[in-house]
């Protein structure tokens, strides 16, 4: 009877693996109802009903405020299409192609969540102690400038590019996140004539303005008070005739592109008193570009509330003209104006134009901080950013000392780290050093 029974004790162990197969299927089944997949990143329900939360009081909020602007969205919880009314005249044409610009555009909402916030809790001045803290040090900075076609010099000598730098380049950042309060940023688009903004203006704690854009002669409409001034290259090195704006020569001027020798001559040459700094900044994309998007940047970094005037913002206006200068030809930026009234939905910013000219505006259906701290979260743990669902403020930075008020950091210490950072994270792209209000901690944020 032996032989007859070992066809069956073999197929035990075969029944006991179909078991076991079949128990670990309803546990993966299980699981996956408790945690559900978005994008190949496993997201929990409080994620996923994050993300619809923001989704859907921005949809409303664009169609609330946006001046005939609607926000469509899908099934996926990231991509937003903004359109324009089917009446838009829609003027630029792509210089390649030769098409007009359409007047729908495509926004990802998890993108811009996670990297506004990371920047409203940044800094965006360089300094020594970044460059000192890369990989490669001075080196590496320069080979990063040099692979964007900005040539800094080649700082394999690190005292030279110290004294070549050392008008603009503090050891520590003067600006830390929310030093301000109430900020305004002032654009330079002819819609400003339109709207007496001058006084409200001046009311805020701060003010931030553009390359040469004046205030003399414009006083009721742009205001007088100038506390930070953002110049792109052009205008950096027409840097005379930009510190004649500033009648108390205190107003901090921010250049936005790596300072070369000759415009460092001339800051040795001009009898400046003004603070000069570089901006260490963020790219965005396409959706919105120029010393606008960076003045907005420099000034979330570092205001609890930033409001924005002068940006050409209402789906009415034709033109693209400066307050200060005669007509330009131009085009209509629609795609600029849809991204700005993306920002404002995100509670990044408030809006003021001729159209939206009351001071007291409510932003209707905008998301609450909790909402879009929520969304944050969750966001980052869907692309994968590095430090992904913490909910502190500066929960996607890499923490890598702790510092004292008022002492210096260990500098060995941020390069080892630094280099260690590096090699658990290919393909990071940017490395400031960062340091919270309080001036408390150090670390590196990470943007893909």
């Amino acid at each position: 009877m032996a032989p007859r029974a070992a066809p069956a004790l073999r197929v035990l162990p075969l029944a006991l693996a179909a078991a076991i197969f079949s128990g670990l299927t309803a546990i993966l089944i299980y699981l996956s109802g408790v945690s559900s997949s978005h994008g190949g990143a496993r997201l929990s329900e409080a994620d996923l009903a994050a993300l619809a939360a923001l989704r859907g009081s921005f949809s409303k909020c664009v169609d609330a405020n946006g001046l005939g602007l609607k926000a469509v969205t899908g099934e996926d919880y990231c991509r937003v299409v903004i359109q324009y009314p089917s009446d838009t005249v829609s003027k630029w044409r792509d210089p390649i192609t030769h098409k007009v610009e359409g007047l729908s555009f495509e926004f990802n909402l998890c993108e811009a969540v996670s990297s506004w916030e990371q920047v409203r809790n940044s800094t965006t001045v360089l300094t020594k102690e970044y460059i000192d803290a890369l990989p490669n040090g001075w080196e590496e900075y320069a080979w990063r400038r040099i692979n964007k076609g900005i040539l800094l010099n080649k700082c394999q000598n690190r005292s030279l590019c110290m004294e070549k730098l050392s008008l603009v380049l503090p050891e520590t950042s003067p600006y830390v996140p929310h030093q301000f309060g109430r900020c305004a940023v002032v654009g330079n688009s002819g819609d400003l004539l339109k709207t007496k903004f001058g006084d409200e203006i001046d009311s805020y704690d701060a003010v931030f303005r553009e390359n040469g854009a004046p205030t003399q002669s414009y006083t009721e409409y742009v205001g007088t008070k100038s506390t930070f001034r953002l110049l792109n290259r052009g205008s950096a090195k027409a840097l005379d005739k930009v510190v004649e704006l500033d009648e108390t020569k205190k107003e901090v001027l921010i250049v936005k592109t790596t300072i070369h020798d000759i415009m460092n001559q001339m800051i040795r040459e001009l009898p400046i008193t003004n603070p000069v700094y570089l901006m260490l900044g963020t790219s965005f994309g396409s959706s919105a570009k120029g010393t606008g998007l960076k003045a907005l940047e420099f000034a979330l970094s570092i205001c609890d509330s930033v409001d924005m005037y002068g940006f050409t913002v209402d789906p009415g206006y034709k033109e693209w003209t400066r307050y200060f200068s005669e007509v330009r030809k131009g085009h209509t930026p629609l795609h600029g104006r849809a991204y700005y009234q993306m920002m404002e939905c995100l509670g990044l910013v408030k809006i003021h134009s001729p159209m939206r000219g009351d001071p007291g505006r409510t932003v209707k259906w905008l998301p609450t901080r909790a909402t879009i701290e929520a969304a944050r979260v969750a966001s980052e743990k869907l692309l994968k950013r590095p430090g992904a669902g913490s909910n502190g403020p500066l929960g996607t930075c890499t923490m890598i000392k702790k510092r004292r008020k008022g002492n210096e950091p260990n500098r060995s210490g941020l390069r080892d780290a630094a280099m260690k950072h590096l090699e658990d994270m290919k393909g990071v792209t940017r490395y400031p050093l960062e340091r919270n209000a309080g001036g408390g901690y150090l670390c590196l944020i990470n943007d893909r």
